[in-house]
Parts: C-alpha cells; sequence; structure tokens
C-alpha cells in the first residue's frame, strides 16, 4: 500500500463521503490515484473558494468530515478564506494540499507556487486548522494521517494534510482506524448530577441547541434527551435548519430583536437557559433584547462544561448527552403551543417582490412539493430563509463570508442527493456563482434563487450614506442559459409563485432572478440590523 492509498482509504473508514478538488502541478500525482482507485469519488469545480465551500457543506451534512484537495501555493492560498470559515464555524474539514517533493529545494532555487519559505503554506495554515501534517515519511504516515483525523472529528474543525509530490506513490502501510472514547468517568457523573440538580429547580428551563449537535451528529440523541426533559426547544441562529426532519419539537430560532417575540421572551426569562453545542457570538446574541443572567446558564460547548459559574473541563457533548439519557427519568409529555408558524399564502399579485414575500413563495412550494434542504449565502437572503421550513439548511452564520451559497448549494446536493434550493444576493453570485457551470457535469438540478437590488443591502444598513455599494445591474438569468441552466427574471408575485411552478420538473440547474428594489429589506434583517446598531 502506498501513503496516497493509506490515506485514502483513512478518509473513507473515518467517514469520508467524497472529495472535492481542483487539480495543479503539485496534486496531480494524488489525483490520478484518487481517479483510479476509486476508494472516494471526486468532484471538481472551477475555484478553490468553491471547492471549500462545497466541502464543508456536504460535510455539514453528513455529519462527518468533509474533503478538499488543492494544489500548492496558489491553490492553498485560495482555499483560506473557507478554512477559516470552518475553523470559526467548528466544521470538521479535512484539507490535503500538494507540496513540492521532498528534496526539490535543495537546488537552491526558488519553486513556483512558493512565498517565502517552502514551508510557509504549512506555517500559515496552522492558524486555522487544529492539526498539521506533512506526510514525507512512509514510516510515520499512518499513524499521523490517524492522529490528525481523529483530532479533525474530535474538535470538528479543519486540519491541513500536506503531501509531497514524490511521496504519493512510495510504499507504507494501512492507516490504523480507532475511535477512542477516553474519559475521566468520576468527573462526567459530577457534571452531568450537577446538571441535573440545576435543572430540577427550574421553573421555566429552555433548551436552546446549536451547531455543535449537527458536527457531531447528535441530533437524534438530542431529540430523545429533550423528550425526557420536556421543556422548550429553540435553535441559535446558527442553529437554524437542526432538527429539521422533527420539527414538531422546535418552537422557533432565538434571534433575540429581531425574532419572534414569544421566542425571544421564553429564552431571556428562562431560569434555567440549556445551551447544547451554541457558539458564544454576537451573531446568535448580539441583538438580544435584554442580558441573559448568566448565573441560570447550564452551557455546553467546546469540550467544557458550564454549569452557572462552575466548570467542567474535558467533558465532551457526546458523553455528557449520552450520560443524561442515561441518567433522567421519563416524564409524561406535556404538549408544547407552538405559536410560531412559518409565513405562507403568497397573494398572486402584481406587487413587487419583496424578500418576504419569497419566503412565502418558497413555504408555499414545499408545502405543495415536499420540503428541499437550503444553502444561504449571507446577507439578506440568509435572514429570509429563516422565515422558510425548517427543512435543512447551511450557511455562514458566524463568519460571515460572502461566496458560500453556490458551492455550498453543489455539496448539498451531492452529499443528500437531494435537490436543494440555493438563496444568494447578486453581490455573492458575482463571487462563486459561476460554478453553476459544472452542474451538467454532474447532473445537478438545484433551484437557484437570486435577490438581485444591484447592490450590497445588508451592508448599505449599516452605512446607507457610501455609494460604493451600488453594483449596477447583471443580467443573471440571461447568464444561466450560457451556463448550462435555465434562466427565469421575475417582478411579481405572480411571475415568482409561476417560477417556481414552472422549475419544479427542470433536469437542469434553474436560475430564478428575483428583482428587488433597493432598500427593502425582509422584516428579520432590518429588525437585526437595528438591533445590532443600537449597541454600538
Amino acid at each position: 500500500m502506498t501513503i496516497s492509498l493509506s490515506l485514502l482509504n483513512a478518509l473513507k473508514d473515518y467517514g469520508a463521503k467524497e472529495i472535492f478538488g481542483l487539480p495543479g502541478d503539485f496534486i496531480l500525482p494524488f489525483f490520478k490515484v484518487i481517479e483510479e482507485s476509486e476508494i472516494l469519488p471526486l468532484y471538481t469545480l472551477s475555484h478553490e473558494p468553491g471547492i471549500g465551500f462545497a466541502a464543508d457543506a456536504a460535510g455539514r451534512f453528513h455529519g462527518n468530515i468533509g474533503v478538499a484537495a488543492i494544489t500548492y501555493g496558489a491553490g492553498a492560498f485560495n482555499l483560506l478564506n473557507t478554512v477559516a470559515t470552518a475553523y470559526a464555524e467548528k466544521s470538521p474539514l479535512v484539507i490535503i494540499s500538494g507540496a513540492p517533493g521532498v528534496h526539490e529545494g535543495e537546488k537552491g532555487l526558488l519553486l513556483h507556487h512558493q512565498t517565502k519559505r517552502i514551508d510557509s503554506q504549512f506555517e500559515i495554515f496552522k492558524e486555522v486548522t487544529c492539526d498539521q501534517i506533512r506526510l514525507d515519511d512512509p514510516k510515520t504516515a499512518p499513524l499521523l494521517i490517524a492522529r490528525a483525523i481523529q483530532n479533525c472529528i474530535k474538535k470538528s474543525r479543519p486540519i491541513y494534510i500536506e503531501l509531497p509530490r514524490d511521496q504519493v506513490f512510495v510504499e507504507s502501510e494501512k492507516t490504523p482506524v480507532e475511535f477512542k472514547n477516553d474519559f475521566d468517568i468520576e468527573k462526567l457523573n459530577a457534571c452531568s448530577e450537577d446538571f441535573i440538580k440545576s435543572f430540577s429547580g427550574a421553573k421555566k428551563a429552555v433548551l436552546m441547541v446549536g451547531v455543535e449537535i449537527n458536527r457531531y451528529g447528535l441530533e437524534e440523541k438530542c431529540l430523545r434527551l429533550a423528550k425526557k426533559l420536556n421543556i422548550p426547544v429553540v435553535t441559535s441562529f446558527m442553529g437554524t435548519g437542526l432538527l429539521s426532519e422533527n420539527s414538531d419539537q422546535l418552537l422557533g430560532t432565538y434571534m433575540g430583536v429581531a425574532g419572534d417575540d414569544k421566542v425571544t421572551n421564553l429564552v431571556e426569562n428562562s431560569d434555567c437557559l440549556i445551551m447544547l453545542g451554541v457558539i458564544l457570538s454576537d451573531t446568535n446574541f448580539g441583538a438580544s433584547k435584554q442580558k441573559i443572567n448568566t448565573t441560570n446558564i447550564i452551557h455546553i460547548e467546546d469540550e467544557q462544561v458550564t454549569v452557572a459559574y462552575r466548570k467542567y473541563e474535558d467533558v465532551t457533548i457526546t458523553n455528557l448527552i449520552d450520560s443524561l439519557l442515561l441518567k433522567l427519568k421519563d416524564k409524561e409529555e406535556v404538549e408544547l403551543k407552538k405559536d410560531f408558524t412559518y409565513p405562507k399564502n403568497l397573494v398572486l399579485n402584481d406587487d413587487k417582490i419583496t424578500p418576504s414575500n419569497i419566503a412565502k413563495a418558497v413555504n408555499d412550494f414545499m408545502d405543495k412539493y415536499g420540503k428541499m434542504p437550503i444553502a444561504s449565502d449571507i446577507g439578506d437572503c440568509l435572514f429570509t430563509a429563516l422565515d422558510m421550513q425548517n427543512s435543512g439548511l447551511v450557511a455562514p452564520g458566524y463568519y460571515a463570508t460572502m461566496g458560500f451559497g453556490v458551492p455550498a448549494g453543489i455539496g448539498v446536493q451531492i452529499a443528500t442527493k437531494k435537490r436543494p434550493i440555493i438563496l444568494v444576493g447578486d453581490g455573492a453570485f458575482q463571487m462563486t456563482g459561476w460554478e453553476l457551470g459544472n452542474c451538467s457535469r454532474y447532473d445537478l438540478n438545484p433551484i437557484v434563487i437570486v435577490f438581485n437590488n444591484s447592490s450590497w443591502e445588508m451592508l448599505r444598513t449599516f452605512q446607507p450614506e457610501s455609494k460604493f455599494n451600488d453594483l449596477g445591474y447583471w443580467a443573471f438569468s440571461e447568464l444561466a442559459n450560457n451556463l448550462g441552466g435555465r434562466g427565469i427574471k421575475v417582478h411579481t408575485n405572480k411571475e415568482l409563485a409561476q417560477a417556481l411552478e414552472d422549475v419544479k420538473d427542470e433536469k437542469k440547474f434553474s436560475l430564478i432572478e428575483v428583482i428587488i428594489e433597493k432598500g427593502i429589506l425582509s422584516n428579520t434583517l432590518d429588525k437585526f440590523a437595528n438591533g445590532i446598531k443600537n449597541l454600538h
């Protein structure tokens, strides 16, 4: 077995389902092995940011690792922003970079794609990954591969693997596959008992679930825990889309002043707020109506549990939930009244389209034809997505990078084999929308809704006087036809509903270009922006 086959088999054994990549000279030998071995399917796109976003989104939907393979220098540095996204949002992404051969730097010549030093890239990726290895020794390669992938899964953050091109075909051993779960049972028991004691005295407890529930594949266990606790369940902003197969358990998404008042009051007036896998970020809590009382919080995230002011280090969310499921007794279920409803029943008239009416149109469409996973970019498209049915959502809710939506949607369809809806603004589409040209190669047919207001409208909400937020008009619906898809341009509510009907059975990708007037925002974004601005 070679080093490259050892790596590929390990990726598959640890749960990877596919590789997203873009070739280049330093990675070509490894791509040859990927293609000829058929251990994992390879999907190539057009630009490294798209590769990273697609791999990240696929991993999120798998509830396991995503894999991106790129070349040295020009390829890897193009990928940095997507890796930073995955790191910030706790997504287990494996980055495999080709590299110069072990002895290539000894000739005294600068190598193409090299920046400052040959190992500059390795050092830079230390900032956005939780482990880094270089496979330059066949004797150590298997154990290094195992360590790195296990850290990727355990920490739910990206890792960096550098493979020199002259090591691809070097003989090595099979990578060991071990799923260790070493933990301090006494500490775990003390933590779970403290949890139960704090919860038992509460009268208005609420369970809030966040991204770690997805990253560690805990949605089913989380639902079982919610039933044992028998308390209201909400998601954080970043956790929108969780528990999508069992949305009857949810009362909504907590958005502070930007969200449903009943959900906001429920969370902020709770006497025991249990936050499972919730990242304490400004996007999750920056628009809170009132300061949440930290003495009433039980917070589980990043291998640390906080019960009021007591901390338990090195207690994982998986182990804690398992312990609680064993210790808690089943309660008689009390039906929780779900006051939140998604906006529906779009009036089919000639009024101009607003973001809120896009949500209504999509909800009506899914009511009629079934739920579809959603990939959203950042901006008003994401805030509009919060008003859509809970059908599974991926978005860069915390890191808030533009360009995520289209390649993420491609990754979602490849991962799930389900046709997704992609929500993207015109500014973000200009960055990575062109990846849609690859859909025909892989028989992908997402429905892409472009919010086109010829503007970076979300940025305008924070600085309305600036003219640089004007983008000019790009005819995206016309471009779609040249990229191998079907484009439709709509101005009115009636046209939008009809466009969705027209593409329901389309076999190629469909791009619905929705013309929105400048200054028109979704109600959720308007309230969120005002809430954030009032804090500064």
